[in-house]
């Protein structure tokens, strides 16, 4: 456990909470200290040393001192023995992939399905990984009167529909048995399947053009865990008149600008 009490300047030496505003201040000075010192370490693209620190937060090189020796001794901070400079330490990242793990992935990605329909004016999905297909958890709709209408709870067919491909291109199994025909353009040759997976991993992204229904044409592209799993889809659909390869292109562009904003925030 950090002892913020050891942060605090010569003579200011915190008193146990509870025994007035005085040392409930000076206690939210030493938290404030302690999170300048972790912010300036972790925009900087090198290693840090006390004097740096001390000109980059303002505060003095001794209290500087005193806040990295008790986040190293906690392993928030990491001095350098080679260079005698700091980086952010080990722990943090448990701490970050504790709070990552408490955060619903609905909430971190709806800001960007909204950006996605504004943008291209077509229902936005968000997907998520299962065993044997994915399914739709969130989704935005398109202020079109004329739409593709999205549904909670969902499941997609992994070899018709784009976040399908996806999950097949990024280790979802494919489906035992004759692949099932929903549309004319359904793809059931195993070999043509197996030839768009490899296109979906080339370039990022997967589409399906009337394969599930008639008429309705989507994209979609991959979010990343930090292990390089797969862990949501984000979609764009819309009706085949409208969605056209063109604007097919368009949206994918837009996915994958979203999916690699996302996929830092959801690294595990």
């Amino acid at each position: 456990m950090v002892d913020l009490s050891a942060t605090t300047d010569p003579g200011d030496r915190v008193a146990p909470l509870g025994s007035g505003t005085d040392s409930t201040e000076r206690m939210v000075a030493t938290v404030g200290r302690a999170v300048a010192v972790l912010t300036a370490l972790a925009e900087s693209p090198r290693d840090l040393g006390t004097n740096e620190l001390a000109r980059m937060t303002g505060i003095n090189p001794s209290s500087v001192s005193r806040v990295l020796a008790t986040l190293a001794r906690d392993e928030l901070v990491k001095r350098v023995p080679e260079s005698g400079r700091y980086r952010l330490g080990l722990r943090l990242v448990q701490l970050g992939n504790a709070a990552l793990a408490r955060v619903d992935l609905r909430e971190v990605v709806r800001p960007h399905l909204l950006a996605l329909t504004e943008a291209t004016g077509e229902t936005s999905t968000l997907s998520i990984p299962g065993e044997h297909t994915t399914m739709t958890v969130d989704y935005v709709q398109s202020p079109s009167s004329v739409r593709s209408v999205a549904e909670v709870g969902r499941p997609s067919v992994a070899h018709a529909t784009a976040t399908g491909k996806v999950f097949l291109a990024h280790g979802g199994r494919t489906p035992e048995g004759a692949l099932v025909t929903y549309t004319p353009a359904t793809i059931t040759d195993r070999r043509e399947l197996a030839r768009q997976l490899t296109v979906v991993r080339a370039r990022g992204w997967a589409e399906a053009l009337g394969e599930r229904e008639n008429d309705l044409h989507a994209v979609a592209a991959p979010v990343f865990d930090s292990h390089g799993g797969l862990v949501a889809i984000l979609g764009l659909q819309g009706p085949a008149a409208r969605f056209d390869p063109a604007a097919m292109r368009s949206g994918a562009d837009e996915l994958l600008r979203h999916t690699v904003q996302l996929s830092p925030r959801v690294a595990g």
